[in-house]
C-alpha cells in the first residue's frame, strides 16, 4: 500500500495516473528546492512525470535539470507516496505516484530550463515547513531527521 498525502480523492471523479520522480538535493544543512510560479508561487522538490519507454532515473536527471540547472550523481530510492490534485497545466485530475529520491547536486550549468521554475536553496528545516505539497514536506522532515542523528 503506498502512503496517500493530502486531499482524499472525490467519489465519482476519474483521476489519472501519473507516475513521476523527485528528488531531495542536499548540500550541507540547504535543499536545492524549485519554485514554480504558475499557477501560483509552490515550492516543490525539483522532479516530475516519467514519460513513455523512459526509466525513473532517467526522468529523475532530466526533470532535476529543466527545474533547477543542475546535474545530479548517486540518486537512491527513499519511498513512494500518492497525493490527489488538479493538474492546471494538463487541465487534469491526477493520481500522483511520486518516486522519492536523495541525489547528490553535481554541477550548475545554468538557470532552469522549464519556464516558470526558479531554483533555490533553502535550510532543511524550513523546507520542511515551507514545501507545496505534504508528501515532500514528510520526506524533508525524514532528511532532517537523519542529519539531526549523525
Amino acid at each position: 500500500m503506498i502512503r496517500r498525502f493530502g486531499e482524499t480523492p472525490e467519489p465519482g471523479r476519474k483521476y489519472v495516473r501519473r507516475v513521476g520522480a523527485y528528488a531531495l538535493l542536499p548540500r550541507g544543512d540547504a535543499l536545492l528546492l524549485t519554485c514554480q510560479a504558475e499557477p501560483g508561487p509552490d515550492l516543490q522538490l525539483p522532479g516530475g512525470g516519467i514519460d513513455p519507454g523512459e526509466s525513473p532515473i532517467t526522468a529523475l536527471h532530466r526533470e532535476v535539470y529543466e527545474e533547477t540547472g543542475w546535474l545530479i550523481a548517486a540518486p537512491r530510492r527513499l519511498g513512494t507516496f500518492r497525493r490527489f490534485t488538479y493538474m492546471p497545466e494538463y487541465d487534469l485530475w491526477a493520481e500522483k505516484v511520486c518516486l522519492i529520491y536523495s541525489a547528490r547536486p553535481v554541477r550548475r550549468l545554468g538557470p532552469p530550463t522549464e519556464t516558470g521554475h526558479t531554483a533555490l536553496w533553502l535550510r532543511a528545516e524550513m523546507a520542511a515547513e515551507e514545501l507545496g505539497n505534504a508528501g515532500d514536506r514528510h520526506f524533508a522532515t525524514l532528511h532532517l531527521k537523519r542529519l539531526k542523528d549523525r
